[in-house]
């Protein structure tokens, strides 16, 4: 029976338990020659009230992402949040501006920015978390503009080694960890594996044989509602999951962004112990079980490594 539904607490923890199953799913289906460690879930929150936030912390969901640096700095500036979410986790996953770099900073808990997606961003984050005085360095990712859109931020991938040289030798007090990227919302798996995906592979892959770095000192983000398990079977190593945890947004904010795709609206199905999950959710995951033999078996000719 399928229904139209709206999201609910409730909802949460059985959503959040069903997209790790599916990530624990997909990671045994990769193929042999790739890593088998699980990937980082970022339970993407923009949007959404901090009562889903509480909600999926309680589930034991740690990594939270957001896209709008006000609505960050809000939820973590929250006293019940603060008071009980002390080990949460944000992750910036929205475009950032030179000039917005200390509101983001001023934010509790703040554990990664993973869309520096230039030397300008770079050095403003380097000079304002120095400015902090912090024991410890910030994570950061480089963004990489695959599929080479005008729409999109990020650094051309023949940039990426010039961006992440920068990053490692001028930027002392950030902490370089890997790539990321966002891949094209309508790719059909039954055409092969996400180009984009193997774009940011190449571009690690080249990135380590120019600096000298291992393949594992390299992590990828890529991967979201719509294709993580996808990502997962190249090879991801960190997936931003918000619509099917958190159910679908209507977002506020008119521009586009990096991180998720919305909806009007979001169909769920009763399963049979009477519980509910996300249809679209259900959906992916039947194609998912159509197309990951051929996928994996094409993926295993590529030799792709982790």
């Amino acid at each position: 029976m399928t229904i139209i539904r709206a999201m609910t607490e409730v909802d949460v923890g059985k959503s959040l338990r069903f997209v790790l199953e599916r990530i624990k799913i997909a990671c045994e289906k990769r193929p042999s020659h790739l890593s088998a460690v699980k990937p980082r879930l970022v339970a993407v929150s923009k949007t959404k009230p901090k009562s889903l936030v509480q909600e999926a912390y309680k589930h034991g969901q740690r990594n939270f992402g957001e896209n709008y640096i006000q609505e960050l700095c809000d939820k973590a500036a929250d006293p019940e949040i603060a008071e009980q979410c002390k080990d949460l986790k944000w992750h910036f996953i929205g475009h950032l501006q030179s000039n917005k770099v200390n509101k983001l900073l001023s934010v509790p808990n703040l554990y990664m920015v993973e869309t520096v997606d230039c030397r300008k961003i770079a050095t403003v984050l380097e000079f304002s978390w120095k400015k902090l005085n912090k024991d410890h360095r910030l994570k950061v990712m480089a963004q990489i503009n695959t599929s080479k859109e005008e729409s999109k931020h990020g650094v051309l991938p023949e940039q990426a080694a010039d961006l992440v040289t920068y990053l490692r030798d001028e930027c002392p007090h950030l902490e370089f960890i890997g790539l990321m990227t966002i891949g094209a919302f309508d790719h059909d798996e039954s055409a092969g594996p996400n180009p984009d995906f193997l774009s940011l592979i190449e571009c690690r892959s080249q990135v380590c044989s120019l600096l000298g770095l291992r393949l594992e000192e390299v992590e990828l983000s890529m991967g979201m509602s719509n294709d993580f398990e996808h990502a997962i079977l190249l090879g991801s190593t960190n997936v931003r999951v918000g619509s099917t945890i958190f159910g679908a947004r209507q977002d506020k904010h008119r521009s586009a962004v990096p991180g998720e795709s919305s909806a009007a609206t979001e169909l769920c199905r009763t399963a049979p112990d009477g519980s509910s999950v996300p249809d679209a959710a259900s959906s992916s995951n039947n194609k998912s079980k159509i197309n990951t033999e051929n996928l994996v078996k094409q993926i295993d000719k590529l030799k792709i490594n982790v």
